[in-house]
């Protein structure tokens, strides 16, 4: 019976906009798709064989806006990858849920009844956003999760739905929320707003906003960049909503170059198992061969492209 009820629990977490989200998500990727076809649009790849410098180079002048538009697999596994993640997300509800009241009861401050509460609690889950971003680009393990997001060679409103599958491995990243005194009700909405935020910013067709909206808001122009396997792109653009984390802590980059989507590496597949857990079999081979804890551990918990004769200083991962 107790298992019941916790299923019915994490159930209503599937409140009117998530579902009303589903029908919104399937409209706007028809009509992306329409404006795309009216436009002109890149040939599928026409970067592979560019150099470092023809991608990063600063002294041209910026590229035009060149969609690369959608390709019917690749959409079919990134809505493959959105329906696993809700599934494990279900599956794990429970678990998060009875940590989270547990630290709410044991609550530092109650800001969830103070006015303001609900500005505040988007502004703290964006920033805290931002570091379980940025941590999921720097660390080994966090980036076998998030590498799913990043294998798409294209970029549209279907790319904004490939979501992994090990979300767990970092949702204690949020728990300071329930520690100040938000309510769980408080932080399920700031993540929803923010997740529904980001899915409009992955597109090809919108170019930029005006300077004001570009300078603190996370734009399509913005997001482009984070999606990018160019040089200077590479773990760039981490913020949610707002942009200004990136300005704040050193990790902002504009667009300029036309960006090569993608991984640096790329898997060419569309088994949504695959590119779900390929990193995960990448650590797990890695730490079989390595010689020593300290060089397994290090496969694991250092900057993805980590090897035991890696330089001491800090690279942008490779992926």
């Amino acid at each position: 019976m107790k298992r019941r009820s916790e299923k019915r629990k994490a159930a209503k977490r599937l409140d009117a906009i998530d579902r009303a989200s589903v029908p919104i998500f399937v409209v706007t990727m028809l009509v992306e798709a329409a404006v795309l076809r009216r436009r002109e649009q890149r040939r599928f790849g026409d970067l592979d064989q560019a150099t470092a410098e023809e991608l990063s180079d600063p002294r041209l002048p910026p590229d035009q806006l060149v969609p690369v538009g959608f390709e019917s697999r690749d959409t079919a596994a990134s809505l493959a990858m959105l329906g696993g993640n809700v599934v494990f997300d279900m599956a794990t509800a429970a678990a998060l849920g009875r940590t989270l009241r547990f630290l709410s009861r044991h609550r530092v401050v109650n800001l969830g009844d103070r006015r303001g509460s609900f500005v505040v609690s988007l502004v703290l889950w964006d920033f805290l956003y931002y570091w379980n971003h940025r941590w999921m680009h720097e660390v080994r393990l966090f980036w076998a999760n998030h590498v799913s997001h990043h294998s798409s060679e294209r970029y549209n409103l279907s790319t904004a739905l490939r979501q992994p599958w090990s979300g767990f491995l970092l949702s204690w990243v949020f728990m300071p929320l329930p520690v100040v005194g938000l309510t769980a009700a408080q932080a399920r909405r700031a993540r929803q707003i923010n997740l529904l935020y980001q899915y409009w910013i992955h597109t090809e067709a919108i170019d930029r906003f005006p300077r004001p909206v570009e300078a603190v808001f996370n734009t399509p122009s913005h997001h482009r960049v984070h999606h990018g396997a160019n040089p200077q792109y590479l773990d760039k653009n981490y913020g949610g909503i707002f942009i200004t984390w990136d300005k704040l802590f050193g990790t902002f980059e504009p667009e300029v170059r036309r960006v090569k989507y993608g991984l640096t590496k790329n898997i060419t597949t569309h088994n949504p198992a695959r590119i779900a857990y390929h990193e995960f079999a990448d650590i797990g081979r890695d730490v079989v061969s390595a010689r020593g804890w300290r060089n397994k551990l290090g496969h694991v918990f250092h900057r993805p492209g980590w090897s035991p004769k890696s330089p001491p200083a800090d690279h942008p991962s490779p992926e």
